[in-house]
């Protein structure tokens, strides 16, 4: 290798149907290309395809998927590698189409697994993987390639593509094998006045669209939106324009990796005679990298250092923060829940610069309520034009498939809503139906002489990770936390004598996030008692035995008494 550095379940598609006597994948034949998609259909996240011919495997992106309420304590969810894990001497290569986290972000665990296998992506894309990984003690094996490059990748040939998104240096990837070709486009839209100047290249679509396309990925994030998405420099105006009016302090919310949106916070606070802090460690340092590989053009004298930022005037200074998904532990939530050291109030104007994830919508109007009580200005897409998609709208889908006219199409990259949109683009400009495969994650396609289809599915789950626990936390696990969180918790303790069944002590009982005060119980103690007694004179003696019994008395009395299903924990201790 060159360069070397050191779950959502939906429908299967009646388009394509599985074999009804097995969901296990047919045999794959030599010389057929295998796609699965690991992660990415059904939700926005996870995004990981993996492409599999003659032995071999490529796979393209490893990303994660941030939690929801019904999530609690969970940190970042990740693709399950549970069909790689015992490939993965056969892995040649994973290819990062660009430097978002629900593209990168489950890199670190993967090559945990083995931490040789070589990351192929653009400059940027690789540096911000480098220094996550950094931070797991991993030196990564890279390959740096920039658009127009090819790449001779065992069976794949690569070739990479310009496409424009909401960060700089994202690709496109042709996979090119004896069974065809796929085009996959990553994350991309057709911003035709793009800040950096790097358009989406559709010469090289169009080329790849001569010679023949047999399957195409394609980006549906924005699939069911009509016409164009925004150029992204229509939003500099209005940042300079309410950072202008702001009274005092301004505070900027955005991704981390959004270098062109720092991009235009910085240039605004230049033109506005302010200075410019950058709050949240992962802000930090990918805007270092940024700014170090000549991405990020910093106006001479505008950034500031955190700690130095409280001796400049409120009027003169815009803290660029993340946070702008509602994220618990991010700066945003600390601040709107007075837990940060910058104390927002009144004449303080906050700009959440950035789109909603879907998911995230509550926590980001608690977040916007906070602030608000807290008597700041709150500026969001919703009030003003502070935000454009990174993602293709259904026109710019159009003309992609009007260009390449691809074969046969895998929408990806968005929730079933949007892979049921993007489908029916293909379809409206002469995909046949039949030749468009909405799957989901699992879905195993096979190619080969012109056609795609869907061969068999795997079950894959999610992959928890909670502090240092990856992959340890179950669905039941969530389920406990979340009877926790919303019905409370009620423990008994039963003091027996093994011989007779009689309760010496007890029944103790004590309940949390319970509204009723313990003494309400005493009403369920005798027929506690009642239901010991009955369980002895039937010979029942074991503990456990005798734990579910009470668990069961206990259970059906408070979910009649009062409507409620908390956790029961019983203790039967024999004496």
């Amino acid at each position: 290798m060159p360069n070397a550095k050191r779950a959502v379940t939906i429908k299967r598609p009646e388009t394509a149907p599985v074999p009804q006597s097995a969901r296990e994948p047919l045999p794959l034949l030599p010389d057929t290309l295998r796609v699965i998609p690991i992660g990415g259909l059904g939700e926005i996240g996870r995004n990981m395809t993996v492409f599999e011919i003659n032995g071999k495997l490529l796979i393209v992106d490893c990303g994660v998927l941030f939690p929801e309420e019904h999530h609690p304590g969970v940190d970042v969810i990740l693709p399950d590698f549970s069909l790689v894990r015992h490939r993965l001497d056969d892995v040649l290569g994973v290819v990062l189409t660009h430097g978002h986290e629900d593209h990168i972000g489950a890199v670190p665990y993967l090559l945990r697994l083995k931490q040789d296998i070589p990351l192929i992506g653009s400059g940027l894309t690789l540096a911000l993987v480098e220094a996550k990984l950094k931070e797991h003690r991993i030196t990564p094996y890279t390959l740096t390639v920039a658009e127009g490059q090819t790449e001779q990748i065992g069976p794949f040939e690569l070739e990479f593509v310009a496409v424009n998104h909401s960060i700089p240096d994202a690709l496109a990837v042709a996979i090119k094998t004896v069974a065809g070709v796929v085009l996959h486009t990553g994350d991309f839209k057709m911003d035709q006045l793009p800040l950096d100047g790097r358009l989406t290249d559709l010469r090289s679509f169009a080329r790849l669209g001569e010679a023949g396309v047999d399957l195409f990925l394609v980006d549906s994030t924005n699939a069911d939106v009509p016409g164009f998405t925004p150029l992204e420099r229509s939003i500099g105006p209005v940042l300079e324009s309410v950072i202008a009016k702001a009274p005092r302090r301004v505070i900027v919310a955005s991704f981390s990796s959004h270098v062109h949106r720092v991009q235009q916070v910085l240039d605004a606070a230049h033109a506005n005679g302010r200075r410019v802090a950058l709050l949240g460690r992962s802000m930090v340092r990918n805007m270092q990298i940024a700014a170090d590989l000549g991405y990020l053009r910093v106006p001479e004298g505008v950034l500031v250092d955190f700690k130095k930022a409280g001796d400049i005037p409120d009027e003169k200074i815009v803290y660029m923060s993340t946070g702008s998904q509602g994220e618990p532990m991010a700066v945003l939530s600390r601040m709107a829940n007075r837990e940060h050291q910058i104390e927002v109030g009144p004449g303080d104007t906050v700009i959440l610069a950035s789109s909603l994830i879907p998911g995230n919508e509550n926590a980001v109007y608690r977040v916007i309520n906070g602030l608000t009580k807290l008597g700041a200005t709150v500026v969001h897409k919703g009030n003003a034009k502070v935000h454009v998609s990174g993602h293709a709208a259904a026109g710019e889908l159009l003309y992609c498939y009007n260009i390449l006219k691809p074969r046969n199409v895998l929408p990806v990259h968005g929730e079933y809503r949007h892979l049921v949109a993007n489908a029916q683009l293909a379809v409206d400009t002469g995909v046949p139906r039949e030749r468009t495969i909405i799957a989901e994650d699992g879905t195993v396609i096979d190619l080969k002489n012109g056609l795609a289809r869907v061969v068999g599915q795997y079950d894959l789950g999610f992959v928890y990770v909670d502090g240092t626990s990856v992959g340890e936390i179950t669905e039941s696990d969530l389920k406990d936390r979340r009877i926790l969180g919303e019905e409370g918790f009620v423990s008994i303790i039963v003091v027996v004598d093994p011989a007779s069944g009689h309760i010496v002590v007890g029944p103790e009982i004590h309940a949390k996030g319970f509204a009723e005060d313990d003494a309400v119980f005493d009403a369920v103690k005798p027929a506690i008692a009642a239901a010991l007694a009955e369980a002895a004179a039937n010979g029942v003696r074991d503990p456990y035995a005798l734990q579910q019994v009470v668990r069961r008395v206990v259970g059906r009395w408070v979910s009649s008494s009062f409507r409620r299903r908390p956790m029961i924990v019983p203790v039967v201790i024999e004496v």
